[in-house]
């Protein structure tokens, strides 16, 4: 008996796009839904790495220490502004829990004092967000733009990005594994 496709959206739900989005950040894209309720949506982007050079005030590579740091585009919207993803549970009043062992902000001096600690929490610095305005997320599922899939730490932080999007397609199984094959580029079919 095959498996009804998990179909509901809420924060902690990863949304996978499907091969109709053809272009833009959001072609082959994985959004971890931070907050979705009748007045709207917001995720991050969470397997598109970037590759930037950060001001020292914010981190000095010089006194990075922590292995588990990486820097993703979160979105289109606001890309200036940071966000930060990780796995501490120490400022739980700075932050707010996405699913089990992920939890979303924190200040400057808590990104400072985990990028120095060599056994400090998973973290990515995420630079813009995502964001739907009331009932355009939903539209947007409906109309067969997102496959949603519940997400989990595992997935976030140790599949590499750029492997997320085939990686739970093919967990999937069904039509959604044989999506995960496609080549990016179909001249190349």
């Amino acid at each position: 008996m095959e498996t009804l496709p998990y179909s509901q959206i809420q924060k902690g739900t990863f949304l996978i796009s499907t091969p109709e989005i053809e272009t833009g950040i959001f072609f082959r894209a994985v959004v971890l839904v931070c907050e979705h309720n009748p007045n709207g949506s917001f995720g991050l982007v969470i397997n598109k790495s970037l590759e930037l050079e950060l001001p020292e005030e914010i981190i000095n590579i010089h006194n990075l220490a922590n292995p588990n740091v990486g820097i993703r585009a979160g979105g289109p919207v606001q890309t200036n502004q940071m966000m930060l993803l990780h796995t501490s549970d120490l400022i739980t009043q700075q932050t707010l829990q996405i699913t089990d062992n992920v939890f979303l902000g924190g200040d400057l001096q808590f990104l400072q004092e985990a990028i120095t600690d060599e056994q400090g929490p998973q973290i990515h610095l995420c630079f813009g967000y995502a964001g739907w305005g009331a009932g355009q997320l939903e539209r947007e599922f409906l109309d067969g733009s997102w496959f949603l899939q519940p997400a989990s730490k595992q997935h976030i932080f140790d599949i590499p990005p750029d492997k997320l999007w085939q990686t739970l397609l093919r967990e999937m199984g069904g039509k959604y594994a044989t999506l995960s094959m496609i080549p990016e580029d179909l001249t190349l079919n």
